[in-house]
């Protein structure tokens, strides 16, 4: 049974910078991709960021992100990280990690195991 466990959310100020983790467990394919996704109030969820495990970690951004968010993988630990910098109010979101075999593009946000989240708030 996939596990996914996210952790690092809470309340930050405008321009401020956080860390989540992702931690996996149970997954028994070898070759996978793991995402970011958020979901703000009262808004359809949205990707954030994806990486492949395998190979050289290819990444994808979505362009609400770019060059702010960083997403990385720790393959000992089987932890996905999402660094996000610059942070601002319209970032406030529940974040959500996810995972899938490697079958499709990077950015085809279309996943099949889900963690349960955590809040993100960024608010002077």
């Amino acid at each position: 049974q996939v596990q996914l466990v996210e952790s690092g959310g809470m309340l930050v100020q405008p321009g401020g910078s956080l860390r989540l983790s992702c931690a996996v467990s149970g997954r028994t394919f070898t070759n996978y991709d793991m995402g970011w996704f958020r979901q703000a109030p009262g808004k359809e969820r949205e990707f954030v960021a994806a990486i492949r495990w395998s190979g050289g970690g290819s990444t994808y951004y979505a362009d609400s992100v770019k060059g702010r968010f960083t997403i990385s993988r720790d393959n000992a630990k089987n932890t996905v990280y999402l660094q996000m910098n610059s942070l601002k109010p319209e970032d406030t979101a529940v974040y959500y990690c996810a995972t899938r075999p490697s079958k499709l593009l990077l950015s085809t946000p279309e996943y099949d195991y889900w963690g349960q989240g955590t809040q993100v708030t960024v608010s002077s």
